[in-house]
């Protein structure tokens, strides 16, 4: 008998005799966390986030994008990235370069510009798919139009987020979005301006990636705000 089988004669008298039952998610989620009304998601979903040190304003249709110009001006910023051939993307190289604020497109291969991208962009703007109110967490699929590195660069990351497709949990989220007919080659799941706790096991904000996380968060219901 040789090592390995004298190693798998001292396991198998303790496996399992018989399958066992995949556990019921739904019902461990179910039991829980309650589902919550729309206001109720709204709510703990900004106080999750806020508590990661992001920023949330709410705002409609209406004024959104006055908003995003007063939270760039608030800061000395005169230039954003936005993607070009998203609804919103449209709406800010139509609204804000009017108003003194650069608007840039991310069109073309990162290497023919990382330096700019490194170095010369303050700010970006991009999209959540949805967003988990349990940990105040923002949900983005990255594609074509909005790469992943519009995300994870720019020192101020200003995500719009649609309150409707805010969901209680990651479970819930997944389920609904249907994510098991397919994802995305990224996804992120963004709780906060980034942080490490690597030096001296002290939580930093702003040591990779975005220093700072603005939320613009739409259709809010009443009660919420």
């Amino acid at each position: 008998m040789n090592a390995r089988d004298r190693i798998l004669a001292k396991l198998r008298p303790f496996s399992p005799s018989t399958a066992t039952t995949a556990p019921d998610v739904a019902a461990w989620f179910a039991a829980h966390r309650p589902v919550e009304s729309p206001a109720e998601k709204a709510r703990r979903f900004r106080h999750f986030i806020e508590l990661a040190h992001a920023e949330v304003h709410a705002v409609t249709a209406d004024n959104w994008l006055k908003t995003l110009c007063a939270v760039l001006r608030a800061r000395g910023i005169e230039q954003l990235l936005v993607a070009e051939g998203t609804p919103h993307g449209e709406q800010v190289l139509d609204g804000l370069p009017p108003q003194g604020i650069e608007c840039a497109t991310y069109d073309m291969a990162i290497e023919a510009w990382k330096t700019e991208m490194f170095t010369a962009t303050p700010a970006s703007l991009t999209a959540a798919r949805a967003a988990i109110a349990e940990t105040g967490t923002l949900i983005l699929w990255p594609d074509a139009l909005e790469p992943r590195l519009m995300s994870l660069v720019p020192p101020l990351h200003i995500v719009l987020l649609d309150a409707t497709k805010l969901y209680n949990t990651f479970y819930e989220a997944m389920t609904a979005e249907g994510w098991k007919d397919g994802l995305p080659t990224n996804s992120l799941l963004i709780s906060g301006p980034s942080k490490t706790a690597d030096i001296q096991q002290t939580l930093a904000y702003g040591a990779h990636g975005p220093k700072e996380l603005v939320v613009l968060m739409l259709n809010v219901p009443e009660g919420a705000q």
